[in-house]
């Protein structure tokens, strides 16, 4: 072991023809147990590291507990008789907070074959999270198109291994503010969550979240929860997380990739500098017209709007996928 977050291996390297022995660097992968007031609440498969944001995020990500200021402690505990393995947190609830049942209210999905039905996940997003359409957050599409590399260069474990999602917390002018790293996207997310609980950022308005692969239904659902006006990914989004994103009136990018991505709903928040409008003034910069938003395809608003075509799908990631 390099680190929790980090494990080698002896591996057979097959490069020219030739084979030789040497060793790789893999993403840890191990369950984590959380409990709420003592009641196990899931198990998770996370990178070690930054756990006791993970449990925080996740409590306020799914509802489980209405307000961050509502957990008490978070700990470490260990089942009776076993050692200490750092797999098991109990976040403890300040006095008079109810204890959450896990089994109701909750708006997560476990999996995308869980049979919960899409329109049903939507309607119980929306009527728990008050909409975002008010959020005057406008992003130069320019500054967008910079923060995949930034994120990039603060992924150390991914630097080492090649295997994690991460999930950013970024400002309106492009700054990176918190960067996690996970072998789920999900926990990417719910650690960034957790630390701006930590640090009494919450709600994110006027915040972007920036995620590394794909965007899942789920990943929508918990920056809803935490009020994010706009989430960018690597990749592209599912057809649930598009129609979800509409529905609460989130700005949803995909394919951020240098400087093209697809801009799937709400895109007023993204703008372009137009060729006449950058040589008379550089600070010109026109928002997006709205347009169509579904889960068909992205909105195609003027010029490069709707760059790259979602037919054609980039053949490698900087990041998985």
């Amino acid at each position: 072991m390099t680190g929790r977050g980090v494990a080698e291996r002896r591996v057979v390297k097959v490069s020219g023809g030739e084979a030789r022995r040497a060793r790789d660097r893999l993403a840890v992968e191990e369950p984590l147990e959380l409990r709420v007031a003592g009641r196990p609440v899931g198990v998770t498969m996370r990178t070690p590291g930054n756990d006791v944001e993970l449990a925080i995020g996740y409590c306020v990500s799914e509802r489980l507990v209405a307000h961050p200021e509502d957990v008490a402690a978070v700990r470490f505990c260990a089942p009776e008789g076993q050692a200490q393995e750092f797999n098991v947190l109990t976040v403890d609830l300040r006095p008079g907070v109810p204890v959450p049942d896990p089994s109701l209210d909750r708006l997560a999905v476990t999996s995308s074959s869980c049979g919960v039905c899409g329109k049903a996940s939507i309607e119980a997003v929306t009527v728990a999270c008050p909409s975002l359409a008010g959020d005057d957050l406008a992003v130069p599409a320019r500054v967008l198109a910079t923060v995949p590399a930034r994120v990039r260069d603060a992924q150390r474990v991914f630097e080492q291994t090649g295997g994690l999602h991460a999930a950013a917390i970024c400002s309106a002018d492009g700054e990176v503010l918190c960067v996690r790293e996970d072998v789920g996207r999900h926990n990417a997310v719910d650690k960034v969550i957790g630390w701006a609980a930590t640090e009494r950022r919450l709600p994110l308005t006027g915040m972007v979240l920036f995620v590394s692969g794909r965007c899942s239904f789920e990943v929508v659902q918990k920056a809803a929860v935490a009020r994010f006006p706009l989430v960018a990914a690597v990749s592209a989004p599912s057809s649930l997380a598009a129609e979800l994103a509409d529905q609460v009136g989130m700005t949803l990018v995909g394919f951020l990739r240098g400087d093209t991505m697809n801009v799937y709903t709400h895109p007023h928040r993204i703008t372009l500098p137009t060729p006449s409008a950058t040589a008379s003034d550089p600070a010109a910069t026109p928002t997006l017209a709205p347009g169509p938003a579904s889960a068909a395809g992205p909105a195609q608003g003027p010029g490069p709007a709707a760059a790259p075509g979602t037919a054609a799908t980039p053949a490698s990631a900087p990041t998985p996928g």
